[in-house]
């Protein structure tokens, strides 16, 4: 409730100020059409913490014009009306504040768990990445070793290639030439087979003639 202080302090206060207050913690207060008892009810009660506008004081301070959040008009008594939330309002929302906190401390405690869980699962994940890299790369010097050996088998691959295709070359020269000098020698056997036959000729037609003839017999008588 206001002290005596704060009610003189509102019955000097300009008619028509606006304010913000709470129903103390009565339960239920009722809401008039006018400042006074005598005026009709609008509202069978407001309950203790609900948040009020006022608008103005009556003359005496007593009655306060109000409205709510919702839109309701009305008058009620003064000394109904107080600054701060009440204690059972607070206590509720402190309470509720805590079972927020708590909520959210449990999400909390479940989120690091999780990431917790996902820490060890990363790190058996980083020490399984350090032994493939270390696989890898024992692998990898292998391949070094066997692609040094394969250059220097394929640079002596390419070498007796060239070796190959030199001795082939030499081998066709000489079978053209063995070819040259099998054809030389039919032709030199052909012509000295014509040459000794000429010769035959020549000697049957030559040599008969070289010898003197024989006298006939009458001319020995």
């Amino acid at each position: 409730m206001l002290s005596l202080a704060a009610l003189a302090s509102l019955s000097s206060a300009p008619s028509h100020a606006q304010d913000t207050r709470y129903i103390s913690d009565k339960q239920y207060i009722p809401l008039r059409s006018g400042a006074g008892g005598n005026y009709r009810i609008v509202h069978r009660g407001l309950p203790s913490g609900t948040e009020l506008t006022v608008k103005s004081y009556s003359d005496d301070g007593d009655w306060a014009e109000i409205s709510t959040a919702g839109g309701t008009t009305g008058w009620l008594r003064a000394q109904y009306l107080m600054k701060e939330i009440p204690a059972e309002n607070r206590l509720q929302s402190i309470e509720q504040k805590n079972q927020d906190l708590l909520q959210k401390n449990t999400e909390l405690q479940e989120e690091l768990s999780q990431l917790q869980s996902e820490r060890s699962e990363l790190s058996s994940q980083v020490m399984d990445s350090d032994s493939t890299l270390a696989k890898v790369s024992e692998e990898l010097a292998q391949l070094k070793q066997i692609s040094g050996k394969s250059v220097q088998l394929d640079s002596e691959n390419r070498r007796l290639v060239e070796v190959s295709e030199t001795l082939r070359s030499e081998v066709d020269t000489l079978v053209a030439e063995n070819q040259r000098l099998q054809d030389k020698l039919q032709s030199s056997a052909f012509i000295d087979g014509a040459l000794a036959v000429l010769l035959g000729v020549i000697i049957t037609l030559v040599v008969p003639r070289l010898w003197p003839k024989r006298r006939s017999s009458s001319s020995w008588a």
